[in-house]
């Protein structure tokens, strides 16, 4: 499964070996102006380009070849973090528990309500909408840590630790007023507009170590 195209509309990708089925999940989802990929195996979603927008997947377990299952511990191993709701008819619990324990949003059993089913949607697309805004906030956090100097990302690092400037002075043999400095230029950098600021950020860009 490649992804392109970078993009803000929620796409659905629907996985399905059953035709009819894509085409009713299909249709929901045009009845709420949403757009969707389908497909009847995991070969041919693993084979497609896939447009990079938030989004979810809708999963059959039982498909022909890789299962709904291995599917799903595959795009893990990928690093792919798209939330997936499992549909079938041969659900069970253990499947149920395995799927969820996987991170599945969802599990349900076919017939679903379409109710039920665009609930789960929309709750996965604001799921994945908020890890997307994370990473992205994670993503700029780490570049503007690397303009940092090697001296200013000890003192950061230090001030995420829970060091006062004294502490930090002392442990890098250097002058609270050269802390102070220090501390200022991270600030900046960092675009920081507190300490407080400064100590999540720094968290966040892996600087409290």
């Amino acid at each position: 499964m490649k992804r392109h195209r970078l993009g803000s509309e929620p796409l659905v990708l629907i996985v399905d070996d059953d035709p009819s089925i894509r085409e009713a999940i299909a249709d929901l989802l045009r009845s709420v102006s949403m757009e969707s990929m389908s497909f009847p195996a995991t070969p041919d979603l693993l084979s497609a380009v896939i447009p990079d927008r938030p989004g979810c997947m809708v999963l059959d377990v039982r498909l022909p070849g890789l299962s709904g299952l291995d599917l799903q511990a595959q795009l893990q191993a990928r690093g792919n973090r798209m939330p997936i709701i499992f549909l079938t008819g041969y659900g069970d619990v253990p499947m149920s528990v395995r799927a969820m324990k996987a991170g599945a949003t969802d599990f349900l059993t076919k017939p679903a309500r379409d109710q039920d089913l665009l609930d789960a949607i929309f709750a996965a697309i604001e799921r994945d909408n908020l890890r997307r805004e994370a990473e992205a906030e994670k993503t700029s956090i780490v570049r503007l840590a690397a303009t940092l100097t090697a001296r200013e990302r000890e003192v950061a690092t230090a001030v995420a630790r829970g060091l006062v400037n004294k502490q930090i002075a002392h442990d890098l043999g250097i002058s609270e007023v050269t802390v102070k400095l220090h501390r200022g230029n991270a600030m900046r950098k960092m675009q920081a507009s507190s300490v407080a600021d400064l100590v999540n950020k720094a968290k966040l860009g892996g600087m409290s170590q």
